[in-house]
């Protein structure tokens, strides 16, 4: 699509950019009528992440942080990723 701008052939540039649409759109279509469960079923949890996770949470209780509010926390936040739904992160930089 770029090259045919970049050499004035309007015409193919006009025919990529309608051909990426289409594609784009039959993409939004699949996605919205098939569903969140459409794609496969959520891996099983890594158990290092999970011993990471705990880690922090026993680490903030040790600071101080109310313990029930924390874990209360930490379910909602995963409720709303699964609402999302977001991937899970493959690289953990932070641990």
């Amino acid at each position: 699509m770029i090259v045919t701008s970049i050499n004035d052939s309007i015409d193919g540039a006009i025919t990529f950019g309608l051909l990426t649409a289409t594609a784009v759109l039959c993409l939004i279509l699949v996605t919205a009528v098939a569903g969140k469960d459409a794609f496969g079923p959520p891996g099983e949890p890594d158990p290092d992440h999970a011993a990471h996770v705990e880690r922090q949470i026993q680490a903030l209780v040790r600071d101080g942080v109310d313990e029930t509010r924390l874990r209360q926390l930490t379910r909602d936040a995963v409720d709303l990723g699964r609402e999302m739904g977001a991937p899970s992160p493959d690289v953990h930089t932070d641990r």
